[in-house]
């Protein structure tokens, strides 16, 4: 069987993509739908002077802000109607994970199925409601006092602006989280991280640009600009060789006598990941951390002493932001992947149907083993994931490089590609095998 699905994926060639009218049909979808949501960077809000806001967001954009809008697309400095993005839906995500695993009422939800897993999305989307509202008026609140020499950002501020821009930023959110969630069912690959994706890759030429438009007028040396491309390129490849690293746990299966024939005997192994949770974690801490942190930086001159005080110690490449950002990052590689992987679960799969790992005793002995190595490879995991992010976020902070493509966007793009390419595969591959089914159908009938 295995040699028979490595054949099948050598002769995965044009030839055969251009036969997959399944498959183009869904790639299509996807690039319609990231188009839309593209447009949907450039619609500014209602009641905004572009111009000024452009010109205040340029002189703030090498902190926070800047990190944040390259996640948004640009869509944050622009101000426009997907300028909360889908953080909020993510962060709405996020709480209801946590709270099936505390909550028994969600936790039964949880293992109902289809149906419990139909209302825990609905609780999400309520929950992303309430979110996207409360980080649309931090932001509405905070664009008032936006000033310049040239006037103030808001052409009419008051009640009525703010309760607009709740309205529209909310209802871009909820655009976004519908456009990601149909991406996923009739597209190619999870449509909340390729909107994310989307938003990095578009920010990119303009980062590119801008950094070598410093090295041109001499602001930064091209030594410096040469390292950091060259530190790029051994961080995708680090990052590609950790995440296809794995960890395989051998399983081996009894002889068994059924009449005159032996089956079983063979082995096999359990596939551990370095990275079981993926960029899930650097998604889910950048979205818990970025945005309050925007809010407070937008409101910081208006509000209380206190609020300028945290915006000076949360800053971009501050300890305060670096330590929350790691602590965060470590903390959901634990969480998710005790969300994806259970140990006990497998543990009674294996004694079901016969399997057992050599020398470890089935049932609790074997789970108890699988969650040492899964324990050990988290480690691991959760400092590549740490080191990923936060070094380049030193680096970028200590040569003051307005270049916000560090290390959790380079993981992010780079995952988010290898996920969506394996899909594809996945797809022709069953494609091929249906050709193969259809063929092997006709000669029985001819036959």
């Amino acid at each position: 069987m295995a040699s028979a699905a490595e054949q099948l994926a050598a002769n995965l060639n044009f030839g055969a993509f251009s036969k997959a009218t399944e498959l183009k049909k869904r790639l299509w979808f996807t690039l319609g739908a990231l188009i839309v949501y593209r447009l949907g960077t450039y619609i500014p809000l209602p009641g905004i002077d572009p111009v000024i806001l452009q010109d205040i967001f340029r002189q703030q954009a090498g902190g926070i802000l800047g990190m944040f809008n390259m996640f948004a697309g640009g869509a944050l400095g622009r101000m426009t109607i997907f300028a909360l993005n889908i953080m909020p839906y993510i962060s709405a995500a996020i709480i209801m994970q946590l709270m099936t695993s505390i909550s028994p009422t969600l936790g039964q939800l949880k293992k109902e199925g289809e149906q419990g897993r139909k209302k825990i999305n609905q609780y999400t989307r309520y929950g992303t409601v309430l979110i996207a509202a409360a980080q649309a008026y931090g932001i509405s609140v905070g664009i008032e006092g936006m000033t310049s020499s040239a006037g103030s950002a808001v052409i009419d501020p008051g009640a009525f602006f703010r309760f607009t821009t709740v309205v529209t930023l909310v209802g871009g959110t909820i655009f976004l989280m519908w456009l990601g969630e149909q991406v996923t069912a009739r597209g190619v690959g999870n449509g909340i991280s390729l909107i994310i994706f989307a938003g990095i890759v578009a920010e990119l030429p303009s980062a590119l640009a801008a950094t070598l438009e410093l090295g041109r007028t001499g602001a930064m040396s091209s030594a410096l600009i040469g390292a950091l491309l060259i530190g790029a390129i051994l961080v995708i490849y680090g990052i590609v060789w950790v995440e296809r690293a794995q960890r395989r746990v051998l399983v081996q299966y009894p002889k068994r006598q059924q009449g005159n024939k032996m089956f079983g005997g063979e082995s096999s192994h359990i596939p551990l990941k370095i990275n079981t949770s993926g960029v899930i974690p650097l998604i889910f801490a950048s979205s818990l951390l970025l945005m309050p942190i925007t809010v407070i930086q937008l409101s910081a001159n208006q509000g209380p002493e206190f609020l300028n005080t945290i915006a000076l110690f949360l800053g971009r490449g501050q300890p305060g932001y670096l330590i929350l950002f790691a602590v965060l990052i470590a903390f959901f590689a634990f969480f998710y992947t005790a969300v994806v992987f259970n140990p006990v679960e497998t543990a009674d799969n294996l004694k079901k149907y016969g399997g057992f790992i050599p020398g470890i005793r089935p049932g609790k002995n074997t789970a108890d083993y699988l969650d040492y190595v899964l324990t050990r490879l988290t480690v691991v995991g959760a400092v590549y994931l740490v080191a990923v992010a936060i070094l380049p976020e030193m680096l970028i902070s200590e040569f003051s490089v307005p270049f916000f493509f560090g290390g959790t966007s380079l993981l992010i793009v780079v995952s988010v590609t290898m996920d969506t390419v394996a899909q594809i595969q996945s797809h022709l591959l069953a494609h091929q095998y249906e050709g193969l089914i259809k063929k092997s159908r006709l000669k029985g009938r001819r036959g």
